[in-house]
């Protein structure tokens, strides 16, 4: 066989460390997979020494392997062997594990793991607004903003839209130093975190960069359209009815808007000045828009969290019936 002095592989559109795997361990792979060439790591290029034949092969089932990639933001030693194996040339048309909605960094999958987060992956199939309402540590944001970036990898949608009320819970912060973003995102940073399980970093700063990944205050959608965007509105239980007819009607053509928050942590000043249950009843029964009530059981944190939530729960209840025995005071 004749051999060549090599070929670089230029990797577009994807971070290497990425596709080369923590401590390079998929590099190591790839070089096991083809033992008859010398792989050559150069930043945004893979240099290839061999046969003409051999480097041929190898760039056809690396393509494949980086297509994947770029569809389902995952690799995985499986996924390799399956882009080596014989006769495979590149992306099947279904994920391997067909109920994961998006694959997180260092190969995380994140799927839904309730029924009732089940049930907003379902809905959300057939719907273009939904409320997801529930207590602490349910997954409702969560399984939001993986439908969202799944979305988004799937070119349903242009860019994703997330935004929540800059409301202190129940504290005063006075002064904030810095210019408007760093006042602002203490308040967006759950919804950072979020993105950070299902975003390679690089990507994600790109992403926020361009406008395609855009977090901001609610007081930001007055005035806008949202086109082409998935959009979630999160700790909805602070917004006044206004607020949020303001942020739904902000839907345009090809939008899908998820609402999601918990009617026991409203930090208002009054609690009856909070529109989400308001809003939902009165959407109660219109075509297009979906509602999941979560509950004690989709508590997904730490297992304490559970009882925490319990205990709490039994306490308004308990102040409830006392104050439905405290006999009217006398005109």
């Amino acid at each position: 066989m004749t051999e060549r002095i090599g070929k670089e592989i230029a990797i577009e559109e994807v971070d290497p460390r990425e596709l080369y795997g923590p401590q390079e361990a998929y590099l190591d792979l790839l070089r096991a997979k083809a033992p008859d060439l010398k792989l050559i790591a150069r930043g945004s290029s893979l240099k290839v020494l061999g046969s003409d034949e051999g480097v041929a092969r190898f760039e056809k089932h690396f393509a494949g392997l980086v297509a994947y990639y770029r569809k389902y933001g995952h690799l995985s030693s499986q996924v390799i062997d399956q882009c080596f194996a014989e006769g495979f040339s590149g992306v099947s048309d279904e994920p391997l594990d067909k109920d994961v909605l998006v694959y997180g960094n260092n190969g995380a999958t994140i799927r839904a793991r309730t029924p009732n987060q089940q049930r907003l992956v379902e809905l959300y199939e057939a719907n273009d607004l939904l409320f997801a309402v529930g207590p602490a540590g349910s997954g409702k944001t969560y399984t939001a903003i993986a439908l969202a970036v799944r979305a988004l990898k799937e070119k349903q949608v242009r860019r994703i839209i997330l935004t929540r009320p800059a409301v202190e819970a129940g504290e005063k912060l006075g002064f904030l130093p810095g210019d408007m973003k760093e006042k602002l995102d203490p308040y967006l940073q759950p919804l950072y975190d979020a993105l950070n399980d299902m975003i390679p970093p690089l990507k994600l700063q790109k992403l926020l960069e361009e406008g395609t990944v855009q977090i901001a205050p609610l007081a930001y959608m007055r005035g806008r359209t949202l086109d082409n965007a998935f959009v979630i509105l999160d700790e909805a239980q602070n917004t006044t009815l206004p607020q949020i007819k303001m942020f739904l009607t902000r839907m345009g053509r090809n939008a899908r808007f998820i609402v999601t928050g918990d009617v026991t942590q409203i930090d208002l000043p009054r609690r009856a000045d909070s529109g989400l249950t308001r809003a939902m009843n009165l959407l109660e029964g219109v075509r297009g828009i979906g509602c999941v009530r979560f509950d004690r059981r989709d508590i997904v944190r730490h297992p304490l969290v559970k009882q925490i939530v319990e205990a709490f729960d039994r306490e308004a209840d308990r102040e409830t019936i006392e104050k439905s025995f405290v006999e009217p005071t006398k005109p």
